[in-house]
């Protein structure tokens, strides 16, 4: 069994503990020993952690690992499966290069991408972080994700179902096709005029059978929601994870509360933050045609929700629906900041929604992850600086001279002696 010792390293350890030095000891692919004083190196290879930063490696907890710079729905029903399996595996890389030892999958373009790269991932043929396989979205006539018209029956990436034995069918399949994650787009958007943000059209029968089905299968439920009325409706449904969840009321904030410890919720902030500093001019989406969209008022909604989500213990994940021209893969640790800016959250406790409560997510049984400590499934990240004093640091690879994913050393540079 291989060891890997660790030496001298300044600690963040995902707990909500100050930072502290000490030696971390890896065998095979778990933590050994995470010790304040100084370990016996022999047998083991030693890695110098003095004036560095190790921290749990983050989780990106709204995975679209195919998409790529994507503009409009054409981007992602375009690419032949071939293409869009290479173009998936470059993304699931460039989130492990960027220090995401995981990945929730939210959707993805195609029902199997996700799944056939994370098979390949697991089986060590490819980088990339641990996938949680995220199905295609499930949507109902008229909601988010339907792109037809009676005159043009188009496809998009999603299933369009009507009624609960229609979705209990298309969660089977989707399970049938190994996805781990099934996708409902409860709520409306605004980047669907005819569905705005506050509508539901999703069924309050339809997401349960969607509970009940992928459970059945030991799978999970995220569900894109951002009205009062679907984002009560998944919590009653007993939905895994939320995503946007802008709108609330004092009822809905009740019933967070009450599922806080089963529930997780992603904010996803960076789309609309991008947007609203006028960041996405280039390619049209201008602060200006932001308004139009209604977005200012979304995010704002979004930050009174989200802050009251934060004071009553809710568990976040980072992930801010990455993917896109103006928010791609591999910035996601922006996130982090903005955890800060917009939801009061200190930078060691946005850190520890990245880490701790990711691995939360992730773990399954004995496999934990999320923390540095004995016992622990070896993912982790050693920081040149201090993130919590400059979280974009976050932000540089070239900031990150070791990543190390289930106790193999992916980057090492310059740091063994």
């Amino acid at each position: 069994m291989s060891k890997i010792l660790i030496s001298q390293a300044r600690v963040f350890d995902g707990s909500g503990a100050a930072p502290f030095e000490a030696d971390v000891l890896v065998e095979g692919n778990r933590i050994r020993t995470v010790s304040r004083s100084r370990l016996n190196a022999e047998g083991a290879q030693l890695i110098d952690g003095r004036n560095k930063f190790l921290m749990p490696g983050m989780t990106e907890g709204h995975a679209h690992l195919s998409f790529e710079a994507v503009t409009a729905t054409e981007d992602l029903i375009t690419p032949p499966p071939e293409e869009h399996t290479l173009l998936t595996a470059r993304v699931a890389k460039s989130l492990l290069d960027a220090g995401f030892t995981s990945a929730w999958g939210a959707s993805e373009a195609k029902l199997r991408l996700g799944v056939a790269v994370r098979n390949e991932v697991d089986a060590g043929r490819l980088p990339g972080p641990r996938i949680r396989a995220g199905s295609l979205e499930i949507s109902v006539t008229g909601g988010m994700g339907d792109e037809s018209k009676l005159h043009n029956p188009r496809k998009g990436p999603s299933i369009i179902v009507d009624g609960p034995e229609e979705m209990r069918k298309a969660v089977r399949l989707c399970c049938r096709e190994g996805c781990d994650n099934i996708k409902l787009d409860v709520s409306g958007d605004p980047f669907y005029p005819n569905t705005p943000a506050h509508t539901t059209p999703m069924a309050y029968e339809e997401i349960l059978m969607a509970v009940e089905t992928a459970h059945a299968y030991g799978r999970k439920v995220n569900a894109h929601t951002r009205s009062i009325a679907g984002t009560q409706a998944c919590l009653k449904a007993g939905v895994d994870m939320l995503f946007h969840c802008e709108y609330s009321d004092e009822k809905t904030l009740d019933l967070f509360e009450e599922a806080k410890d089963r529930v997780f919720v992603v904010p996803t902030v960076s789309l609309f933050h991008t947007i609203v500093k006028n960041e996405a001019a280039a390619i049209g989406l201008t602060a200006e045609v932001g308004g139009y969209m209604g977005i200012p008022a979304l995010l704002e909604a979004s930050v009174q929700t989200h802050t009251a989500l934060r004071k009553r213990g809710i568990r976040h994940l980072i992930g801010g629906d990455y993917g896109f021209a103006w928010s791609k893969n591999g910035t996601n640790a922006r996130d982090l900041q903005f955890f800060v800016d917009y939801y009061g959250y200190t930078p060691a406790e946005a850190l520890r929604c990245a880490t701790y409560n990711g691995g939360l997510a992730m773990s399954r049984g004995e496999d934990r992850l999320g923390l540095i400590k004995d016992g622990y499934l070896a993912d982790l990240l050693l920081i040149d600086g201090d993130p919590l004093s400059d979280l974009s640091i976050l932000l540089k690879p070239e900031r990150m001279p070791l990543i190390m994913k289930d106790g193999q050393l992916y980057k090492n540079q310059g740091s063994a002696r």
